[in-house]
């Protein structure tokens, strides 16, 4: 067991939630769209990172992201059925891990996430789980809608530290993003970056770290 460890944050999406974004860029080429030109275009990344910071409300996001896409008619319902389709699945075995690692650490949500993706996964979570919020299932959730900051900003992380009073040798950050562990690592922080293969179940052994897991 590490021992140094007390305290670990989570990320979301590809962490503790199954996502695809393919399935979206699949959907808009059905219609015609080019995503490889959309996903980095300057107009696409600015839209989506104000929307991510809670800059956008989701009104204003549906109406800039369809007029970029040529798709002004289409219904929120539709658009919303498109955008949400890359959230799969938060499997019950996570959700059980989570829970026995709650026993051993102060545990915390990171998550870059939006207004309409966070309304879905809630209600799952409160559906299949019975947690309210996911301030239920962790110690506190961070979101980046909410925080008006999101990753790889280092702010987003010192937010973190300090509100919650962690110190950075004492706390782990598991991601799955390469330059979010970086700035992570910057700040003293350790790190764990998981691939999309793994399962955070496996980094534990009856919710605590195993061996060889923070260097």
């Amino acid at each position: 067991m590490n021992t140094k460890i007390k305290n670990i944050i989570f990320d979301l999406g590809g962490v503790i939630l199954d996502i695809d974004e393919t399935v979206v860029y699949k959907e808009l080429e059905k219609m015609g769209i080019k995503t490889s030109e959309l996903a980095h275009s300057k107009e696409f990344i600015e839209i989506m990172s104000k929307f991510d910071t809670g800059i956008y409300t989701a009104p204003t996001f549906r109406k800039r992201m369809k007029a970029l896409i040529g798709q002004e008619k289409m219904t929120d319902e539709k658009f919303d059925s498109i955008w949400n389709a890359m959230l799969l699945d938060i499997p019950r075995e996570r959700v059980e891990a989570i829970e026995k690692v709650k026993k051993h650490y102060k545990i915390f949500l990171m998550s870059n996430t939006n207004v309409i993706h966070y309304d879905l996964y809630v209600r799952d979570l409160q559906l299949r789980f019975g947690y309210n919020e996911f301030d239920e299932l962790f110690d506190k959730s961070y979101f980046s809608f909410a925080e008006h900051l999101e990753k790889p900003d280092p702010r987003f992380f010192e937010l973190i530290l300090d509100h919650e009073s962690l110190l950075p040798e004492e706390t782990l950050f598991i991601d799955d993003t390469e330059k979010n562990i970086n700035i992570a690592k910057s700040l003293g922080i350790n790190t764990y970056h998981i691939s999309r293969e793994e399962l955070v179940r496996n980094l534990f052994e009856n919710g605590v770290l195993k061996d060889g897991i923070v260097g």
